[in-house]
């Protein structure tokens, strides 16, 4: 499928780790870049590798800010990833999650002290304070923090600036930089926990419908993704007709929990089989696995051969892009490993270069900056020099 797209090495070369230096293209500015595919249901957008910016370019600023989904589309992420949670007044924020202990200073707020408590989301106990107990005006009183700041000090120089933004006001950031950059910047869109919160009553679909079409973002060719970790919900927004393209989001262990509420003994294993794949395919138009179910790890810490998960989704008419993709060693196969920090840069390069040459459609990275790089080096006719 990618045969025209081959690197004039090996991918073996590349996955033996061998150290390696680039001779690196001419910088190419981010209006340069591969645009973002034709976002149209059912056609084939396998041509167009994207680089989404997982929750901004959150590698370097606190995640799910404007700050960070602008400097994401600047560095020349393709798609801006915004996770959709409610406020108690139902309008749509983005938040990982919607306990947000982690990501913002409410913790410091003693007005806000009476609101923690404990819930259950999608089965298990959390305790802290939930997005769906403020008003949006609440939530503006807060800021974000740095969720990672261990791994991450140098973001936590920036706690305490950002607001929670509303959906409505990624999708007008989106509209100002597609304009100003000259190229059109999409948004990859996650609906968090949505059969919990269609539980108390907030649902998000219909806001989040609301706001794409105010946006004027729910045409057939709007630079679009919707995705989620559960099935109804997509396969609700499927019958209705959205025109945008659909993902389901899966990991390597468990089960979507809709489908354990309602009693369903299917998993996520079940779901990325050749068959899973293919009843995938009748109500979206793509995956987003976790990694290592593309190219499993191996117990002496390198990588291992691709498993059959994207030829399968292929096979089924499915694009396949995983997620995550970070530069820091933590998140790196040992063997990639650079430098005796957790937070030190690994040759996220190599790994990357591995998922390319394995046939991904795009990936999420937290590193904007370095998918963009890993694709143009897979895309030209550079050879790395070993």
């Amino acid at each position: 499928m990618l045969s025209a797209r081959r690197w004039k090495v090996s991918v073996a070369a590349v996955v033996a780790v061998v150290p390696l230096t680039l001779v690196l293209p001419a910088a190419v500015p981010a209006s340069a870049a591969p645009q973002p595919p034709a976002a149209v249901p059912g056609e084939a957008l396998a041509d167009d590798l994207i680089v989404v910016g997982h929750r901004g370019a959150s590698g370097y600023r606190p995640e799910h800010t404007l700050a960070s989904y602008e400097l994401a589309a600047r560095m020349g992420a393709d798609y801006i990833e915004p996770d959709v949670v409610s406020t108690k007044d139902h309008v749509l924020v983005t938040r990982h999650e919607n306990e947000i202990s982690g990501t913002t200073d409410v913790a410091a707020r003693p007005e806000f002290a009476d609101r923690r408590t404990t819930k259950v989301i999608d089965g298990v106990p959390l305790t802290g304070w939930f997005t769906e107990d403020f008003t949006l005006a609440e939530l503006r009183t807060l800021r974000a923090v740095e969720r990672l700041p261990d791994v991450r000090e140098e973001n936590t120089l920036y706690n305490g600036l950002y607001q929670v933004p509303t959906l409505d006001e990624v999708l007008d950031l989106r509209d100002r930089l597609s304009r100003e950059l000259d190229r059109e910047v999409g948004v990859y869109i996650e609906t968090k926990h949505p059969t919990y919160f269609d539980v108390v009553g907030l649902s998000l679909e219909e806001p989040l419908l609301a706001d794409l079409r105010q946006a004027r973002l729910d045409g057939q060719r709007a630079p679009v993704f919707i995705q989620s970790f559960e099935t109804a919900n997509l396969r609700e927004l499927d019958r209705q007709g959205v025109r945008v393209p659909l993902v389901q989001l899966m990991t390597a262990v468990g089960a979507p929990y809709d489908l354990l509420a309602a009693g369903d003994p299917r998993t996520y294993a079940e779901l990325s089989s050749a068959s899973g794949l293919r009843d995938i395919a009748s109500y979206a138009e793509g995956v987003g696995p976790e990694k290592n179910q593309v190219i499993p790890a191996l117990p002496d810490g390198a990588l291992g051969a691709p498993t059959a998960l994207v030829d399968d989704a292929h096979a089924a008419g499915l694009l396949v892009h995983p997620y995550t993709f970070r530069n820091e060693n933590t998140f790196l196969p040992p063997v990639l490993r650079e430098g005796p920090m957790p937070d030190d840069y690994g040759r996220a390069l190599v790994e990357q270069a591995a998922y390319w040459e394995a046939g991904i459609d795009g990936m999420f990275t937290d590193n904007p900056d370095t998918g963009v790089v890993s694709r143009q080096l897979f895309l030209s006719t550079v050879q790395p020099v070993f």
